[in-house]
């Protein structure tokens, strides 16, 4: 016997006829993975529900939002000429400051015509309070004049009685009487007709110098609207303005946008509403400056329709197929911190995202009050008629010596 072991035969490869045994198929993870999947989704879920309940419901959110401002329309009152550009676009006016000049020259005609006039009808109207001092004073004098005649008439009654004197003489003394109480009526009538001119007046109340200062005060008017002032500060865009143009009342000539008094307007949808009210705090991010920077805010009203019901063309859901739509209503929101503007300014048309805090429901859904005051006013145009009333005084002044006179006793001029 050998000491070494037979070796085994070699393999032999299967014949065709034979089969071998199937191999054991590889474990799946698709049950492992639709597990994680299944946890993920249950995960989030409840992630989700805890953070709506704790924090989303209270807060309302939307990008549909942008910065909004009054864009203020320079605008000519009066017909004119361009001479002068005091601003360009961009540039910071103050109000009052001049924006557009316009040829004043037919302004300044207009102006220097009045004031001759209202002198005129000043130097008239004394005389016609002079006439009626004249008047009164010619019947007073008649009034002697028949009372003379009267007594001389009576005193001729009497000799003619006992014959002393013609009957001749008699009947001129009665002719004279009834000449002087004729020319006493005649000067009675005078009076009344010069009376009546100036009755119930004094000098500035006579309705021939109201109808003269109001002339003046619109010729006054045009002088000064030839200079063409900004109403309130601001900075100036869409200046369309050209020396030598030729503009006509209300053509636009720029505008002036205050940007310091700019607000959002946010489009939320109508399920946001639910719980939204007039004062509630809101946090507002500007997409120029990202979320670093970040501005104050409060709601000041809901819009009082959707933005579909005010478009030019409103939807007419009546007629044909009908797909609901979730409607947007526009929220308007004023900042309030101003201050943070100065540092970070909006632009009118901005992107913005606000987002409204919902934890106090007390305010209104509608504005309960009338406004106290105005919302937008200017003072700018309030001193022109002071200046004229000044130059109608100084004008009145001059030409009446500071004669006043009333109607009801007829006093002479002093003056």
């Amino acid at each position: 016997m050998s000491d070494t072991q037979p070796l085994s035969p070699p393999a032999t490869a299967p014949t065709s006829g034979s089969s071998a045994p199937p191999a054991a198929p590889a474990k799946s993870k698709r049950p492992w993975l639709l597990r994680l999947l299944g946890a993920t989704v249950v995960l989030g879920a409840i992630a989700w529900g805890s953070w709506y309940g704790l924090y989303g419901r209270w807060y309302a959110t939307t990008d549909n939002a942008y910065a909004q401002g009054n864009v203020v329309q320079i605008t000519p009152q009066i017909p004119g000429t361009v001479v002068s550009i005091g601003a360009d676009d961009g540039d910071f006016v103050q109000a009052g400051a001049v924006l557009v000049q316009l040829d004043p020259s037919d302004g300044q005609l207009a102006l220097a015509s009045a004031e001759a006039n209202l002198a005129t009808i000043v130097r008239k109207v004394r005389g016609l309070y002079s006439s009626v001092d004249g008047a009164e004073a010619d019947w007073v004098a008649l009034g002697v004049a028949v009372d003379k005649a009267r007594a001389d008439y009576e005193r001729r009654k009497m000799l003619a009685t006992s014959g002393a004197i013609p009957a001749e003489e008699l009947a001129h003394a009665r002719d004279s009487l009834l000449m002087a109480q004729s020319a006493r009526q005649a000067a009675r009538q005078r009076y009344q007709a010069s009376k009546s001119l100036v009755d119930d007046t004094v000098l500035i109340s006579h309705p021939e110098v109201q109808a003269a200062v109001t002339t003046l005060r619109t010729a006054f008017l045009g002088q000064a609207r030839a200079t063409v002032m900004a109403p309130v500060s601001g900075y100036v865009a869409k200046r369309s303005a050209q020396l030598g143009q030729r503009v006509q009342p209300g053509e636009p000539l720029m505008a002036v946008v205050p940007l310091h008094q700019v607000w959002i307007e946010a489009n939320f949808t109508e399920m946001q509403l639910t719980d939204m009210r007039i004062g509630q705090t809101v946090d507002i991010h500007a997409d120029v400056y990202g979320n670093a920077v970040h501005y104050d805010g409060r709601i000041e009203s809901l819009g009082i329709g959707t933005g579909s019901a005010f478009a030019l063309l409103p939807a007419q859901n009546a007629t044909g197929n009908w797909i609901k739509i979730v409607q947007r209503v526009p929220v308007r929101i004023v900042l309030t911190r101003p201050e943070q503007l100065d540092s970070h300014p909006l632009r009118i048309g901005l992107s913005t995202s606000v987002s409204v805090d919902l934890h106090d429901t007390r305010g209104a859904l509608l504005s309960q009050q009338s406004p106290t005051q105005p919302v937008l006013d200017t003072r700018v145009y309030r001193d022109q008629l002071a200046q004229a009333d000044a130059l109608i005084e100084r004008i009145i002044r001059t030409n009446s010596n500071q004669a006043h006179h009333t109607t009801g006793e007829p006093t002479p001029d002093r003056s």
